[in-house]
């Protein structure tokens, strides 16, 4: 199981070669020695709940909408930014591992991990209205103003019609020449399409048309050695409130939420 490995160094992680296959493919942009890179300033601290295995984050109507992971503790929730205090939760059945999630045509998508199977909700009463399915395993999940986009722990990011559930297109992530794989948290943000890369504190800035690497977001050090416990796990969440312009980001069981600005090196 993910959840319980190790945290990997991305120079590893660079020589793992994807062997799944989609409908379409897009030759990957490589990214080029001149890659902005950039670190983060906090700007404010929220409360997270501690046993969320966060899986996806987004920022909607004023609060945090969380999709969280593992067997028997899967769900999805809407939460208070200030207190962290979950607003509305719905439990995913236990034989479901949940992942990425976004709202969308107003709908909740929200995959999981290695069932093939995505749900569908109501935003308002968080009430099961459907499902649909996918190949491989689902990762991430965020949409652009046409398509759902999501990762599913290679280095390609499919683009997948709301309706029919059909990969329109695929891109392709390579960095110094090897496919960036473990793609995993997504978020639209101004265009550009955010993934994190699971067990690392990186967080790499993608074109959503060619799949180029447009920076590098180093977050080391974001959750102080004193927030630790033996359950802390990595980095994952990307959340981005569009109105206000703010940039969240957390962690799988951090007690921590962190509003940042980014800083270019």
């Amino acid at each position: 199981m993910r959840c319980l490995m190790m945290k990997i160094s991305l120079l590893i992680m660079l020589l793992i070669v994807s062997g799944c296959a989609d409908k379409t493919m897009t030759t990957g942009a490589p990214a080029t020695d001149k890659t902005p890179t950039y670190t983060y300033e906090v700007k404010h601290i929220y409360p997270h709940d501690p046993a969320a295995f966060t899986q996806g984050l987004i920022f909607r109507d004023g609060a945090l909408w969380e999709s969280t992971g593992l067997h028997g503790s899967s769900s999805l929730r809407k939460v208070e930014l200030e207190t962290g205090r979950v607003l509305k939760k719905i439990d995913v059945p236990q034989q479901y591992f949940a992942e990425g999630m976004t709202v969308f045509h107003s709908h909740v998508y929200q995959l999981t991990w290695q069932t093939q199977k995505g749900f569908i909700y109501d935003p308002e009463t968080f009430q099961q209205q459907g499902e649909f399915a996918y190949t491989g395993e689902g990762w991430g999940l965020t949409h652009d103003d046409q398509f759902l986009i999501m990762s599913d722990g290679t280095n390609r990011i499919r683009f997948i019609d709301p309706t029919t559930f059909e990969t329109k297109r695929t891109i392709s992530v390579v960095h110094d020449g090897q496919p960036l794989n473990e793609l995993n948290e997504l978020e639209y943000v101004k265009g550009e399409i955010y993934a994190n890369i699971w067990q690392t504190d990186t967080v790499v800035r993608l074109d959503a048309q060619t799949g180029k690497i447009l920076g590098l977001i180093d977050l080391s050090g974001l959750l102080p050695a004193a927030d630790r416990t033996p359950a802390t796990d990595v980095l994952n969440g990307i959340a981005y409130d569009e109105a206000n312009d703010r940039l969240f980001v957390t962690g799988k069981m951090w007690p921590k939420l962190f509003e940042i600005r980014l800083i270019k090196k």
